[in-house]
């Protein structure tokens, strides 16, 4: 990003133009000197991710798409997340449906009807507990998943990392994760 993009004060600090006014906190944002952000970039503090996402949404074929849509509307329902928003063949530049879920009425993850994928994805998404880990678990299983981890610590990623995954009916590796201390 070009320099006249961003806009600094006096602590050497910079404010991103899409960031909140430099007058309004935003506990969400860290915002530092582009060398810190960089070191920074990623990382975790106390197991607590400081960082918000940059991808807007998500979109891949699906091999059986009113399969699909079924699994996806149950195991994502634990998350928050709900079917948003159909796209039907007729308006679509692929000919095939398309569905889009997502949280606030805003479709984040969308599945389409072109097809599966040579190989798999991993598609991880924030819970903000672990209870709420466990039950995308168990109702993704309820839905037609298949276990591809049980819910639990895995210390290797850091010590609050607490997923579960599940493949989906085209064998997509699919996490629910809370980053946040017991």
């Amino acid at each position: 990003m070009a320099g006249s993009a961003r806009v600094g004060n006096k602590t050497g600090r910079v404010r991103h133009p899409h960031a909140s006014p430099a007058n309004k906190k935003d506990d969400n944002v860290v915002h530092d000197s582009p060398r810190a952000a960089t070191r920074r970039r990623g990382t975790l503090r106390d197991g607590v991710r400081r960082e918000t996402s940059t991808i807007d949404h998500i979109g891949f074929p699906v091999s059986d798409y009113p399969r699909s849509k079924a699994f996806y509307e149950k195991a994502l329902a634990p998350l928050g997340y709900t079917l948003i928003m159909e796209v039907g063949a007729d308006h679509t530049d692929s000919g095939s449906p398309a569905a889009g879920f997502g949280k606030q009425g805003k479709p984040d993850f969308w599945i389409g009807g072109e097809g599966g994928l040579k190989a798999t994805l991993h598609v991880a998404i924030a819970a903000d507990d672990r209870g709420t880990v466990d039950a995308f678990y168990r109702a993704a299983l309820a839905a037609g998943g298949r276990d591809n981890g049980a819910p639990g610590l895995r210390p290797q990623y850091h010590p609050n990392y607490y997923g579960a995954f599940v493949l989906d009916p085209d064998g997509h590796n699919i996490e629910a994760v809370c980053h946040a201390p017991a």
